[in-house]
């Protein structure tokens, strides 16, 4: 039976058990969909990253959820340069992915040994808190904007590390006509223990009820700290229970600049 190369590494983290879990995976050709579908249900972490060569320094890249095909993930595309860099031999100083929804993302090897990534940011505008967006994130926030996603800020990092959503209730809220993703939810406060800005990221619209670290959703969180809180550059942590992750942003015009580490923590083949 035919099997492929996997990876599996923690993004976002300085060592293992951190950050949030990406499978990566190089394959020669995109297999179909419903396979490569049915290969991150069955890997059944966060996103699976499949790469494909396209040229000296140049990958095809596709992300895809247990559930859904996503049109942006920063954790994995940090993992898969991570494994590119440090599995697969490539000696270069910044990888180019090429992607359907998000066009050519780069990210460069940091001589700290860090890693950033150089993402598009959405524009973003304020919008209302809803009783029903309060019911289901089981608090109120002070105030609301979207973009990609609904992004919600609290009053203390507390509050944040505090919230209990309806998971249920989140799924069903946000459409395309609204301005966000359905089921997305960023929540952040400003401040925390050594961070500019701490937050969670709830996403049963895309089969995750809590993500562990969400770089999509720091490119949206820069914009917001960049045009409303004076904070072009910022530390953020991602506040998710038994983990955490840091990432760092910079806002730059229309894009972001994400920074992170990853780690390896298995290695093997995928048999089909």
């Amino acid at each position: 039976m035919p099997s492929l190369p996997f990876f599996q590494v923690d993004a976002f983290a300085a060592k293992a058990f951190e950050g949030n879990q990406a499978c990566v995976m190089a394959l020669d050709a995109f297999l179909p969909d419903e396979t490569l579908l049915a290969i991150a249900a069955e890997n059944n972490v966060a996103e699976t990253a499949y790469i494909v060569a396209a040229g000296e320094g140049v990958w095809k890249l596709r992300w895809f959820t247990p559930a859904v095909e996503v049109p942006l993930c920063g954790h994995a595309t940090l993992a898969s340069a991570h494994v590119l860099f440090s599995q697969l031999g490539f000696t270069g100083e910044t990888i180019a992915f090429d992607t359907v929804k998000s066009g050519r993302l780069h990210v460069k090897r940091l001589a700290d040994g860090r890693l950033e990534m150089d993402f598009p940011s959405a524009p973003i505008r304020p919008v209302p808190v809803t009783d029903e967006i309060a019911a289901a994130l089981g608090a109120r926030p002070l105030e609301a904007w979207c973009g990609m996603f609904y992004a919600a800020r609290f009053g203390t990092p507390e509050d944040v590390r505090a919230l209990k959503p309806d998971q249920r209730a989140l799924k069903s809220l946000g459409a395309e006509g609204d301005g966000w993703d359905r089921g997305n939810f960023g929540c952040f406060a400003l401040g925390g223990d050594g961070a500019d800005a701490t937050s969670r990221f709830f996403a049963p619209g895309s089969g995750i009820d809590e993500d562990p670290a969400t770089g999509s959703w720091h490119t949206m969180l820069s914009r917001i700290l960049g045009q409303n809180f004076a904070m072009p550059a910022a530390r953020c942590y991602q506040a998710y229970p038994g983990r955490g992750a840091w990432v760092g942003v910079s806002l730059e015009g229309d894009r972001c600049k994400l920074t992170g580490n990853a780690v390896t923590v298995i290695e093997g083949r995928f048999t089909l």
